[in-house]
């Protein structure tokens, strides 16, 4: 008989989601003909419903005498621990936040050759901890990104992203006059997308103008501040799915901009009587396309 103490590391609030995680090379169906057939254990007290809620501190019984070949799955490959850069701009026991680098992705993905942000994590954690990404950042956007240490966290985390007890702020180059302040409402693959935008400059090359703009992005759909602007017709400087690409290769060629004109500056919550103010600084390379720019705007 196997016992686990429901903690931190393993915590998940249903008892089935718990045992898959626990015996990962059982399959779902054998999970669920094992909490049916009594071979499950809270307490001491025999379970059979799949939706069980647990809780920190629970002790929980396998009977792993149980389980035949015939129950078991192949397992995925173990994720590599591969070694990564990045500022820690802030952490505690249960989370911590980086500013992530541009041009590096989330996940790995079929083919990704790149080190990526959870293979990075996971290498910097030493096994102390297991890091969870609690949101995302397209691959080549930069900036402030949170990664909890435990599954309490996480979930705690990502509820507060999605119930918007948070506050999201990116620095962003638009292609075009925008005007000085405005809500942009849309649907983005079907689903509200709502941001609030301030301009803070301008700036024109080659007859093109450029707008420098603070946005507060207060719902999260994917790719949704480039796809709402470029609707508007104010496209992500050097974002060639939604851009101008003619434009980005002029940007490109005369400010050296080489990835889309996005950072996640400021990401701002209240947690348990504490206010988190977490600030990212810009990365150099966009640094020195907006040097660029002003040099290009005084002469």
């Amino acid at each position: 008989m196997k016992k686990v103490i429901v903690d931190k590391t393993n915590y998940y609030n249903r008892l089935d989601k718990f045992l898959r995680n626990e015996m990962k090379k059982v399959k779902l169906g054998s999970i669920f003909k094992m909490i049916r057939k009594g071979k499950i254990k809270v307490n001491g007290h025999t379970i059979k419903n799949n939706n069980f809620k647990l809780n920190l501190g629970d002790l929980v019984e396998i009977d792993e005498d149980f389980i035949d070949k015939k129950m078991e799955r192949p397992l995925k490959p173990t994720m590599k621990e591969r070694p990564l850069d990045y500022d820690v701009l802030y952490e505690d026991a249960d989370f911590f936040a980086i500013n992530k680098p541009p041009k590096v992705s989330m996940h790995p993905g079929t083919g990704e050759e790149m080190v990526t942000i959870i293979e990075g994590a996971k290498y910097n954690s030493k096994d102390e901890y297991e890091p969870h990404l609690v949101h995302r950042l397209d691959k080549l956007t930069s900036g402030a990104l949170l990664i909890a240490k435990n599954k309490v966290m996480s979930r705690i985390l990502s509820k507060k992203i999605k119930s918007r007890e948070t506050k999201k702020y990116y620095i962003t180059l638009l292609i075009g006059n925008i005007d000085s302040s405005g809500t942009l409402k849309s649907q983005v693959e079907g689903k509200e997308a709502v941001l609030k935008y301030k301009k803070i400059d301008n700036f024109k090359i080659d007859n093109i103008s450029l707008s420098f703009v603070e946005v507060e992005l207060l719902t999260g759909r994917k790719h949704q501040i480039r796809k709402q602007f470029a609707d508007i017709s104010h496209p992500v400087a050097g974002d060639n799915l939604y851009g101008d690409k003619e434009i980005n290769k002029m940007l490109k060629r005369k400010v050296g901009l080489r990835r889309f004109f996005l950072h996640s500056f400021r990401f701002y919550f209240e947690m348990n009587g504490k206010t988190y103010d977490i600030k990212a600084p810009l990365y150099k390379d966009l640094e020195d396309v907006l040097k660029r720019l002003e040099d290009l705007k005084d002469n």
